[in-house]
């Protein structure tokens, strides 16, 4: 059986931040009054269930599996989690550069060149934007919008957030777009 698991944003959805923490009881107990409730109603996924989930799967049977785990934080994750043998490849997707703008431009408007084309790299040189934002502003959102109209738009949009990017300093930048990695683990 070929399979894909895919975990999006490991890093919020459980506590894989790296920090090994010893169990404490006395913690639950001074927050229910002792009773355990607050545990009892909750399930939990652990480090240690994961590792053991991943390496289960992983050696049971020949069959072609991929798990794939996207995070804005690697620096959360626990070692052990995205070590070498166990996670095989780290993908960081970056910001939009002009050569991804290119294909979007050539799947989207079916186009190789413009005019605009020169002004849109030197935006993307200076400012941080998602592929998926690009692509926003080049899909027609009606019959009605052509090339020069999409292309302008998204000159506009790049202007406004390098712009925007300028003014918030960098807190700003790693807020808008983030880079996300994604893990792989698999027979290819």
């Amino acid at each position: 059986m070929k399979s894909i698991i895919v975990i999006e944003d490991i890093d919020c959805s459980v506590d894989l931040t790296g920090k090994r923490r010893k169990r404490d009881g006395d913690l639950s107990a001074k927050k229910d009054g002792g009773q355990g409730k607050e545990d009892q109603n909750q399930s939990r996924v652990t480090l240690s269930g994961l590792l053991n989930f991943i390496d289960g799967i992983w050696s049971a049977c020949g069959q072609e599996r991929i798990i794939i785990f996207t995070t804005n934080h690697i620096e959360k994750l626990d070692p052990a989690l995205i070590r070498r043998g166990r996670m095989d490849m780290h993908i960081e997707l970056s910001y939009c550069g002009f050569e991804a703008f290119k294909v979007l431009a050539k799947n989207y408007l079916d186009v190789d060149s413009h005019p605009l084309f020169g002004e849109i790299k030197s935006l993307l040189k200076e400012t941080k934007i998602a592929p998926a934002d690009v692509a926003e502003k080049l899909m027609a959102k009606n019959h009605k919008i052509d090339v020069d109209g999409s292309l302008k738009d998204l000159v506009e949009s790049l202007e406004r957030r390098k712009k925007h990017q300028r003014d918030h300093g960098d807190d700003h930048k790693k807020k808008i777009g983030g880079k996300k990695l994604g893990i792989f683990r698999g027979l290819f």
